[in-house]
């Protein structure tokens, strides 16, 4: 097979928005400085759409800017409700909790009450009893 005969392969690669917007920028800029004016229309033409470009650019920034100021107040509010609401959570879990650890000693006070006032009455029953037998 010889050099002529072999198959070429052309690979095409898209150039994207970007050089479409590049292009045709370079398109109108090369129509306005060929058209039939003097070179002072052309100039004055050319400052004016660059000036309408440069104010259409900055609207867009602006309103961009307010679109993600806008976006950050909404999330930092849903974050400080979220917050709010965990905060409001844990302080009631923290009250149940202590609620329930004061009835544990209370419960724990009373059974040791109970415990303290059977073990009274079986010593008392059991000197009783002694007492008796020692008497037999």
């Amino acid at each position: 097979m010889s050099q002529d005969d072999r198959p070429v392969i052309i690979v095409e690669r898209s150039s994207g928005v970007g050089a479409f917007l590049f292009g045709a920028a370079l398109g109108a800029v090369a129509a306005l400085l060929m058209a039939p004016q003097s070179g002072e229309d052309t100039r004055r033409a050319i400052g004016d759409r660059g000036r309408r470009v440069r104010d259409r650019a900055s609207e867009a920034a602006d309103e961009l800017a307010e679109r993600v100021e806008g976006r950050y107040e909404q999330a930092k509010e849903r974050f400080e409700n979220g917050f709010e609401s965990v905060r409001k959570t844990l302080k009631e879990r923290h009250g149940e909790a202590r609620e329930a650890v004061d009835a544990g000693k209370a419960a724990v006070s009373t059974a040791r009450d109970e415990l303290e006032k059977r073990l009274s009455e079986t010593r008392s029953r059991r000197k009783v009893t002694t007492a008796e037998e020692a008497s037999e």
